[in-house]
């Protein structure tokens, strides 16, 4: 927590000396801000998507799993069972 907050504090502090110290004009550099903004959103939205996209993927995987596990439990019941009967009947 303490380094998102740091990185956090350096955004900000690296944001607020390039604008003070930037050779652009401000409308130039508010432009140039709005640009980086942008593109960082869209960054963003798609590493999101790629991450909405692989835990879905585990979420079906782990299903599949889960399914063959309960099919190989209900087999092993099953023959439980039918070896149980056989005892008896013998």
């Amino acid at each position: 927590m303490n380094r998102v907050i740091g990185f956090m504090m350096g955004v900000g502090a690296g944001a607020a000396l390039g604008l003070l110290l930037a050779p652009r004009s401000g409308e130039k550099t508010r432009s140039l801000i709005k640009g980086k903004a942008s593109d960082g959103a869209a960054y963003l939205r798609e590493k999101g998507n790629d991450v909405r996209d692989v835990a879905a993927e585990a979420i079906r995987d782990g299903g599949r799993v889960v399914s063959k596990g309960t099919d190989a439990v209900k087999a092993a019941v099953e023959a439980g069972r039918q070896a149980y009967s056989q005892a008896v009947r013998s």
